[in-house]
């Protein structure tokens, strides 16, 4: 495990820095209106807002550090799994926001691995624009940690496929214009070997999103109903019933999660820095219930373990193994972590934490919102249960129950 760069990575981490200081526009930066500013711009209405954000992805697209893992050849970086760990904790480190999502991370390798000609001309350029939003349709109602029980269904009609069913928990779909699905395309085979992935236009007649609002009160997730759409097959991603195979044989990212484990330190940095002002002080516990110290100082460890752990896991791949147990530690140890990081925060301040909104409202609301929606922390993107799981058998190696 390496906690140092060698020579060439850290001439290349000074490249990272550089390059940030002098071209992450002020407006994006931490103490300007945040990364989370970008996501807004590139479709306001606003022409000078357009423009700096056009003017950040065309940074980015230069050096191709939109999607620093993909190839050269289709617009990437060809960069190692060290250096896109450096890449991905400089931006972190800075706030800079990151274009695109999933669809730089999953959909495009996909593509990339599995896809035809005609869908990687098609696609790979409008993704690589930073100007298209992608949803992934994975999970059911019925199909969570089993997804592999998935029941959507496409049938093959001539040049097309007839998709029927229904998707839920689907991020981003009431902004996104395609997006990556699995369907069963073979009802009697066993059910990892019956799948597809296509790629559906969400303008298709017979597409419906419906919001689905979380606890916070916030609108990040939909289900999503898809009555009779007609997809090409040309939009099937790799063979037929071979989706399943499609979906977990992607490209070599850095898998490291270092950006989470940065989010982890701030969230504590920015907690500590509220207690030491006078507000924090007259409004925290800390005082009343020394246990609430001792817990806080239980956060400041974990956040350090799933640091160690990003380096752990990124520190494999740079010696060309594949983390399998160790990428579920890290995940659950994060997800844990920023679980119960709320918590403590939210046992700090005691009733202040009810106060959502107005002048008396903890770090403008901050504390509230980020108790309530850390109770999906540990769902989202695979259930630590799940992670548990794989720890126990494939790291601990005992059987399956």
């Amino acid at each position: 495990m390496e906690w140092s760069d060698n020579p060439e990575q850290a001439a290349f981490r000074s490249e990272v820095r550089a390059f940030i200081e002098s071209e992450l526009p002020e407006r994006y930066r931490p103490d300007g209106e945040g990364p989370m500013a970008w996501s807004a711009d590139r479709f306001s209405g606003d022409p000078e807002r357009r423009q700096v954000s056009d003017r950040w992805v065309e940074a980015l697209a230069e050096r191709g550090w939109i999607a620093p893992a993909w190839p050269e050849q289709y617009g990437g970086a060809g960069l190692t799994s060290m250096e896109q760990f450096i890449f991905n904790h400089e931006m972190a480190r800075a706030s800079a926001p990151q274009v695109g999502g999933q669809e730089i991370s999953q959909i495009g390798p996909a593509i990339i691995l599995h896809g035809s000609e005609e869908l990687k001309a098609e696609y790979l350029p409008k993704i690589l624009s930073g100007k298209t939003n992608w949803c992934q349709g994975f999970s059911e109602p019925g199909s969570g940690s089993d997804l592999a029980s998935l029941q959507s269904r496409a049938q093959r009609d001539g040049d097309e496929y007839v998709l029927n069913g229904q998707k839920i928990w689907t991020s981003n779909a009431h902004n996104a214009e395609h997006i990556a699905m699995l369907v069963r395309t073979d009802p009697d085979a066993p059910k990892h070997r019956g799948i597809s992935l296509m790629l559906v236009d969400m303008e298709s007649p017979g597409v419906t999103v419906r919001p689905l609002i979380n606890m916070a009160w916030q609108h990040g997730f939909n289900e999503t109903f898809f009555e009779d759409v007609r997809v090409p097959v040309g939009n099937r991603v790799g063979d037929e019933n071979r989706g399943w195979y499609v979906s977990v044989t992607l490209m070599d990212f850095e898998r490291s999660r270092i950006r989470q484990a940065v989010g982890a330190h701030r969230q504590l940095q920015g907690l500590l820095e509220y207690l030491g002002t006078d507000e924090g002080t007259a409004r925290s516990r800390t005082a009343e219930h020394n246990p609430l110290r001792l817990e806080l100082v239980d956060r400041a460890i974990e956040v350090e373990i799933a640091f160690n752990l990003a380096f752990r896991v990124v520190s494999m791949q740079a010696q060309g193994v594949v983390p399998n147990y160790e990428a579920s530690m890290l995940q659950m140890s994060i997800f844990e972590t920023n679980q119960r990081m709320a918590g403590t925060e939210a046992k700090l301040f005691g009733l202040h934490t009810n106060v959502w909104e107005g002048e008396h409202a903890l770090r403008d609301g901050a504390t509230a919102r980020g108790y309530v929606s850390a109770v999906a922390a540990t769902i989202a993107g695979g259930t630590v249960e799940i992670q548990r799981n794989i720890i126990a058998t494939r790291g601990l190696g005992l059987p399956r129950g």
